[in-house]
């Protein structure tokens, strides 16, 4: 399962248990499971960022990046705005956009955005794949699946489809149905949420995307010692700033 909300969230089911410090995991729901778990601290949560500092709307946006080729003319985005969650579990990391020139417009950067949330939900999968969980295909769920856009280039990137249910946002949805499973009031082939739509990853983007994943997993090896600096300097002005208005 793939949430796109503020924040983005995927759970993989898995036969065998191998430890991995990389992502969260607990018991499965189903006996002989278990769950493997990761996540963004940002990524609606960006595009709103983004949106907000343009001062475009979001159907505007998605139209400007939906014309804007795979790639984004060469920008790659590190989506750690907030910190980085699974697998790298850094707080002082920090968001950056590489790759900026004079070309570049409000569509390349809405996509950029896009993509590296994308090329952040591979790293995972990559890590989920290498513990054991193989996922072959992504239920999507969530606010995000609205815009089709940001569904297809998570499709490219990973390679994977997506199938993206009737009901996508409610987790007391999937809740009702354990408790109906739970207390033998819901048979257990029961097609609760049936899919709508299938996505399938455009060949012709992957190449490209494969090219710059290898440039996005590049970028934070490369440039930790700064991320770290910089937010060393943002901690010490937040600091600043607190103590002047406790002396005011």
């Amino acid at each position: 399962m793939l949430m796109y909300g503020k924040t983005m969230f995927m759970v993989e089911i898995a036969r065998a248990f191998r430890p991995e410090a990389s992502l969260w995991s607990t018991q499965g729901v189903f006996e002989g499971t278990v769950t493997y778990a990761a996540g963004l601290s940002t990524s609606g949560g960006l595009t709103v960022w983004l949106r907000d500092i343009v001062g475009r709307d979001f159907e505007a946006l998605i139209d400007e990046a939906a014309q804007t080729p795979p790639g984004a003319d060469g920008l790659v985005v590190l989506p750690f705005f907030g910190v980085a969650r699974s697998p790298i579990f850094d707080a002082q990391a920090r968001g950056a956009i590489f790759g900026l020139t004079l070309s570049h417009g409000r569509g390349h950067l809405y996509r950029a955005v896009l993509e590296g949330s994308a090329y952040e939900v591979r790293h995972n999968l990559e890590v989920m794949t290498a513990a054991g969980a193989l996922p072959e295909q992504l239920s999507a769920v969530g606010g995000g699946t609205k815009s089709g856009l940001w569904t297809q280039v998570v499709s490219d990137v990973t390679g994977l489809r997506q199938v993206i249910p009737a009901v996508t946002i409610g987790a007391s949805f999937g809740d009702a149905m354990l408790a109906g499973g739970g207390s033998g009031l819901v048979a257990a082939d029961v097609r609760w949420n049936a899919p709508a739509e299938t996505l399938v990853p455009d060949e012709n983007a992957r190449g490209r995307y494969d090219e710059l994943y290898r440039v996005y997993r590049s970028l934070y090896p490369a440039t930790v010692e700064q991320a770290h600096a910089l937010a060393l300097v943002s901690e010490e002005t937040a600091a600043a700033g607190r103590a002047a208005a406790g002396r005011s």
